[in-house]
């Protein structure tokens, strides 16, 4: 369990924060679950500075935590005491839906599996698949009617969903988007009730919860050993990541099916899941902001994807700077955490084994020290805001866990918006909310409905 101690071994110097938090009416925290808990995480950066320390006791245990939002903080824990941490229960939780992928499997595994998938996101790769990335924006744009009202959040998730299966697997899952759809939402949704200390426990449990989990995973193994199986009857080097995983051989030894299901699917649902997210959140908040996107449309009616679209990205700095804004205001991997399993140290503190420590780019990337208005919309202050320290904006991660396909996600992100926003503009319509609502990653809580007209 984590930071699972008896009273009496507390022979360490804490930095400020409530000795336990359990017992202590944390002010303003209107929400439940992980609202509440990211309400506390914002709570704690701001009453106690940029490395925190609290404690939970809810028996005769103490659970010992931090929040590291200082970036030399970060640091520490990122990059230069990284060996000293493994990921914590969230990542574990995880494993229920993406098995022992990239984003959850723990050295040596981690890095042999990021050897053999880093060649699908060498820059020279991902050129090639820009061109995907604007003809998938591009028919997107086309199936939507003038007038009509969307699910901002369902359609970029078809789009992005489409962009994954061509550019990575090769394939045209357009037909069950929907199906994907429905099953994704489900497994992300229930992947936090399993999240506490019993966690494992509950993973095992008879429960409703877990029968619709399982359902929800057999929908998405159906699709990702059916490719897999596809491309061993037809086995070829497409210059795709499966075309790489099946093919991959390590002292002789290639992946099993198992194993290439695992990274397939996590490259495949983290994929799409966080770049439809920044493109949802982009279209919201350029609905609320009018200068904000005329700025945008004035570029991209002046810049045609379609033409060289990697040439079109290096020109689309507003729309580069947009989404940057986008992804600081919602990240949609909002918090990270990290497990000590030995003594080791953050920020001049001594950190035991079995402590959590917790950074949140959401909460530091609202912190007023590193960007003014931190709560106010503004991408222009990316073209004056200067050299950050490196963890002040760490939407990607960062260290050896860094997204492998964080250059793949940029572009995309940015020729998506631009395409569409060249012949579509989107309102939102009235009555409707944007409450964020954090599970594994920063969804609305409700759809957020917008309707569309067409840019002539």
């Amino acid at each position: 369990m984590p930071g699972r101690r008896p009273p009496g071994e507390d022979a360490i110097e804490y930095p400020p924060g409530p000795r336990n938090l359990s017992r202590r009416r944390v002010a303003a925290r209107p929400g439940v679950g992980f609202s509440a808990f990211l309400d506390t995480l914002q709570w704690l950066a701001r009453e106690y500075g940029g490395f925190a320390h609290f404690s939970l006791r809810p028996l005769w245990w103490d659970f010992h935590f931090y929040l590291a939002d200082d970036p030399d903080a970060i640091r520490d824990l990122l990059v230069t005491n990284a060996r000293d941490f493994v990921k914590s229960r969230g990542a574990e939780s995880l494993k229920r839906l993406l098995g022992e992928g990239l984003l959850t499997s723990e050295e040596p595994l981690h890095m042999r599996q990021r050897r053999l998938v880093q060649p699908a996101f060498h820059r020279e790769r991902i050129s090639c698949y820009a061109a995907t990335m604007v003809d998938e924006a591009s028919a997107s744009a086309g199936a939507l009617v003038d007038g009509s009202t969307i699910d901002v959040m369902r359609t970029m998730m078809r789009l992005t969903l489409g962009i994954a299966a061509k550019t990575l697997f090769g394939s045209d899952v357009s037909a069950q988007t929907d199906r994907v759809y429905r099953a994704l939402s489900t497994a992300i949704e229930l992947v936090p009730t399993t999240l506490g200390p019993f966690g494992e426990i509950a993973e095992k449990l008879p429960t409703p919860a877990n029968f619709r989990f399982k359902r929800a995973r057999k929908v998405l193994d159906e699709i990702m050993y059916g490719m897999i199986a596809a491309r061993h009857a037809a086995p070829a080097d497409r210059g795709d990541l499966l075309s790489m995983l099946l093919l991959a051989r390590e002292d002789g030894e290639g992946m099993s099916d198992s194993q290439i299901r695992d990274e397939a699917m996590t490259i495949f649902i983290a994929g799409h899941e966080t770049t439809a997210l920044a493109l949802t959140w982009a279209w919201y908040l350029l609905s609320q902001n009018p200068r904000v996107e005329q700025r945008l449309y004035d570029e991209v009616d002046a810049v045609d994807t379609g033409r060289d679209p990697l040439e079109a990205y290096a020109r689309l700095s507003y729309t580069t700077a947009v989404i940057k804004e986008t992804l600081r205001l919602y990240p949609p991997a909002w918090v990270l955490g990290r497990r000590a399993i030995r003594d080791t140290e953050i920020a001049g503190y001594r950190v035991a084994r079995g402590s959590v420590v917790f950074a949140s780019p959401y909460v530091t990337h609202r912190n007023p020290r590193w960007f003014d208005e931190p709560q106010a919309f503004r991408p222009q202050r990316w073209e004056t805001l200067g050299e950050l320290p490196r963890f002040a904006y760490f939407p990607f991660g960062g260290g050896t866990r860094t997204c492998i396909g964080e250059s793949f996600a940029w572009i995309e992100a940015v020729l998506a918006l631009a395409t569409l926003a060249r012949r579509r503009r989107l309102t939102l319509a009235p009555g409707t909310k944007a409450d964020l609502e954090p599970l594994v990653t920063i969804r609305p809580r409700e759809p957020i409905v917008m309707r569309v007209q067409v840019r002539t």
